[in-house]
């Protein structure tokens, strides 16, 4: 069927709703649903924290009696199955609704396709792949965790004019953006399931990775330090804080039983997973653990030699780069050596999806071809 303009206006604003549950509904995909009759949207439902309800179910319940003959609009598949809560089509079909669109088919091989079929055979009319692409992007996360067994990534870097990330060793701590930027970052640590960063860079920074915005207190994503040896000191701001906002730290395997249960003692969860072939933390076992607990979306600050590994090994699937007006004007530690920052402009690796201002620095974004 043709998509009409009313169906991809509509999608594009479930889209949007959908998205207020990035980061809060793991392992569950953040999906929006509209509730349409007449035109008029009726109701509106996004996937609550901690993945349920689901969106379709919250939409219904707000619109009531005024769901018989409309349309709904949803960003994934309904699903089938029957898991902690009864499937969505059963509520769908028994609301009376006579029209579902939606934008993607769910990955989940329990649901993938059987619920587009359950409602067709309940004579609901069915319309799908209406921005489809859109979709997938947005929850690019749970397509990866069942198809590759990952969660996606976004990396962001902030560089100076220049190009480094810091100065020389010894240097004090090199705060490179100004305010808007780095409140844009805390925003999108809290759209994530964790925020991953390098051993390298808590010893250079002593980052605390948290999410310091008003009325976001209350967003603690998972703090994850790739650490091969267990190095993390208990002076750091990680640790002293590790009682209060979980953390994690992944070792090699063969790290010292003594190192973990130090950290431990600080409240500071510790898991092993293989080395790569120059002896750190290999960065698929790494996300492999992660995607296991059920994390769908990481956001990483790590330093180059972190970013550098995940744009090669393309587990970089976003990739925000913030570059300051003022350069460094001496040698420092570069954030992407040369080879890598053509990566990045290869057609057949990744595009630029958008380049924009945030106060006087510049966020340049890429995607990575999928």
């Amino acid at each position: 069927m043709i998509q009409s303009c009313a169906d991809t206006r509509f999608m594009a604003a479930a889209l949007a709703l959908g998205r207020r549950g990035l980061g809060l509904c793991a392992p569950n995909p953040a999906v929006g649903a509209l509730l349409v009759k007449d035109g008029v949207i009726v109701a509106r439902g996004w996937t609550k924290p901690g993945g349920r309800p689901h969106a379709e179910t919250e939409a219904l319940r707000e619109a009531g009696a005024q769901a018989h003959g409309a349309t709904l609009y949803v960003t994934l598949e309904p699903c089938s199955h029957h898991g902690q809560t009864p499937p969505c089509t059963d509520a769908i079909i028994a609301a009376g609704v006579g029209r579902v669109v939606y934008a993607v088919d769910d990955p989940d091989p329990r649901a993938c396709g059987s619920g587009a079929q359950i409602l067709a055979d309940a004579g609901i009319e069915l319309t799908r792949g209406v921005l489809a692409d859109e979709a997938r992007r947005t929850n690019l996360g749970h397509f990866l965790r069942v198809a590759r067994e990952r969660p996606m990534v976004s990396l962001k870097l902030a560089l100076t004019a220049d190009f480094y990330v810091a100065g020389p060793a010894g240097d004090p701590r090199l705060v490179i953006t100004g305010a808007p930027a780095i409140g844009l970052v805390h925003l999108m640590r809290a759209m994530h399931d964790a925020v991953m960063t390098g051993i390298g860079t808590i010893l250079a920074d002593d980052s605390l990775l948290s999410v310091r915005l008003p009325g976001l207190e209350d967003r603690k994503p998972l703090r994850v330090v790739l650490d091969s040896d267990l190095r993390l000191p208990y002076s750091t701001r990680l640790a002293a804080t590790a009682a209060r906002i979980p953390t994690l730290a992944i070792a090699g395997k063969g790290a010292t039983k003594e190192r973990a249960a130090r950290l431990r003692e600080a409240r500071i969860e510790v898991a092993h997973v293989r080395r790569d072939a120059g002896g750190r933390v290999d960065l698929d076992a790494a996300l492999t653990l992660l995607a296991a607990r059920g994390l769908t979306r990481i956001f990483c600050e790590g330093g180059p030699r972190v970013a550098v590994g995940l744009i090669w090994r393309g587990l970089a699937d976003e990739v925000l780069i913030f570059t300051a007006p003022e350069p460094l004007g001496k040698e420092g530690v570069l954030g992407l050596d040369a080879d890598t920052a053509v990566l990045l402009g290869a057609a057949d690796h990744y595009r630029l999806a958008e380049t924009r201002m945030i106060g006087a620095d510049r966020l340049t974004r890429y995607e990575r071809v999928v």
